[in-house]
C-alpha cells in the first residue's frame, strides 16, 4: 500500500511505520521539555485518575455482589414464608387425614416431622448459596495490587 507524501511523492506503508518508530524511541524522553515539578504533577494527576478507576470498579464489584446477596436473601425468605404457609395450611389436613389410619396424636407427630425435613432443606440450600456470595471485589484488590507495585518500582 502506497500513500502520497507532503510533496507528492509516493511513500510505502513499512517506510511510513519505520519513520513512526525512529520518532517513538524508547530510550528517549517523551517530553524532554518538562520541568520536574510539571512531570511530578503529571504523575500525581495520572496516579489520582488511576485509583479513581481502580474505585469505579471496586463500586460495581461490590454492587454486583449485593445483588447476588439480596437475590440469596430474597430467597431464604421465601423459603421461610412459603414453609410458613405450607406449614399451617397443608398440616391440618394431611394430620386429619393421616388420623383416619392412625391415633390423631401420631398423625399430627408425623406431619410435622415431614414438614421439618422441608424447611431443614430449603435452609441448607439457601445457606449455600448465601456461602458463595464474595463480598470483595477480587479483581480491584489484585490491580491496586499491581498499581503499588509499579509506583514502588517508578520510586526506585
Amino acid at each position: 500500500m502506497r500513500a502520497r507524501s507532503e510533496g507528492g511523492s509516493e511513500v510505502s506503508e513499512s517506510s511510513r511505520i519505520a519513520a513512526e518508530s525512529v520518532t517513538t524511541d524508547p530510550t528517549q524522553p517523551l517530553e524532554a521539555d518538562k520541568s520536574l515539578g510539571q512531570l511530578v504533577g503529571q504523575l500525581t494527576h495520572d496516579l489520582s485518575d488511576l485509583f479513581s478507576t481502580q474505585l469505579e470498579l471496586a463500586k460495581v464489584e461490590i454492587k454486583e455482589e449485593v445483588g447476588r446477596a439480596g437475590r440469596s436473601a430474597g430467597m431464604l425468605g421465601g423459603a421461610a414464608v412459603a414453609g410458613y404457609l405450607a406449614l399451617v395450611l397443608l398440616a391440618f389436613a394431611a394430620a386429619w387425614g393421616l388420623s383416619e389410619v392412625v391415633p390423631e396424636g401420631v398423625a399430627f407427630l408425623i406431619v410435622g416431622l415431614v414438614f421439618a425435613v422441608v424447611a431443614a432443606v430449603l435452609f441448607v440450600m439457601g445457606r449455600n448459596r448465601l456461602q458463595q456470595v464474595h463480598p470483595v471485589p477480587e479483581q480491584s484488590v489484585e490491580e491496586l495490587k499491581e498499581d503499588v507495585r509499579w509506583v514502588r518500582q517508578q520510586k526506585s
